[in-house]
This record gives C-alpha cells, structure tokens and sequence, in this order.
C-alpha cells in the first residue's frame, strides 16, 4: 500500500474515530500532497516524493519542539510530539546509523577525502545516495566524527 493510499485509509477511519488529533496530522500531510502535485502539473506523485514531504513536515516538528523546550512551552511540546509520532508513521523507512556510518566510510574512499577541508565535498558525494533514507544531521555527525579521525 503507497503513503497516499495508506493517508486515505487512515483518514477515514480517524473521521470514524472522532480523532481530532491524528485528523488534523493526516489532513495536513494532505494539504502538502495536494500543493505538491499542483506545483507538479497535476502529475501523481511517486511515493519517494510523498515520502520526502512526510520528512520535511516530521524536520518543521523537530525543529518546533526545539523552539517550544527553548521558550518553556512543555503544554506545546507535548502536543508537536503527539504530531510527531502520528507523522513518523508515514514516513519512509530510514537507515540505521550503522548503515549510514558505512556508506559514509565507503563515500570518503571513494572521493579520496582525507580532512575536514573535504566536508563538502564527502557531503555532496554521499547526499543523493541517501536521499529520503537518513536525517541529514545524522550524516552530517558521521562525516565530521570520520574525517576527524
């Protein structure tokens, strides 16, 4: 079953819920679906692009979180980490840190990276193998703890 069909089936069974919470969560992942296929001449998206919208919504929560902790918002916390776990749902399965630690070994050999001064350039190596399968953050701690080493 795709994300969008997966989307579907939960919203009609949150109606039937009266979940207001998880409605609202799905609705909005809706929304950007919609905006999405607008911006892309009305063409059906393929899962790995709805997949990327789910990761970007679930990185604008994370980074909500961040600022509530920052402004002592526990009551708005709470409720973005609600979202934040109906969100995760939806998204794509991701690389285990072992995995992604792997690829950026093989990614520094392969561009012949020997110090920080070839960040970027490991950085740009290893992003489209990865796409929508690991928190860029977490690449970005593997290839600074690597190439410090």
């Amino acid at each position: 079953m795709s994300i969008n069909e997966q989307l579907n089936s939960d919203l009609k069974a949150s109606m039937k819920a009266k979940d207001k919470i998880k409605l609202g969560v799905i609705r909005g992942l809706k929304s950007q679906i919609t905006n999405a296929k607008v911006d892309n001449n009305n063409e059906d998206l393929t899962d790995e692009q709805v997949g990327q919208i789910v990761l970007k919504e679930i990185k604008q929560i994370k980074e909500s979180i961040a600022e509530f902790k920052k402004g002592n918002r526990d009551d708005l916390v709470a409720d973005q980490e609600e979202k934040l776990k109906l969100t995760e749902v939806y998204a794509p399965a991701q690389m285990s840190e072992e995995e992604v630690s792997k690829v950026v070994s093989e990614t520094i050999s392969e561009v012949g990276a020997e110090s920080m001064a070839d960040f970027g350039k490991v950085m740009g190596a290893i992003m489209p193998k990865v796409k929508g399968q690991a928190d860029g953050s977490v690449i970005n701690k593997l290839v600074k703890e690597h190439l410090q080493s």
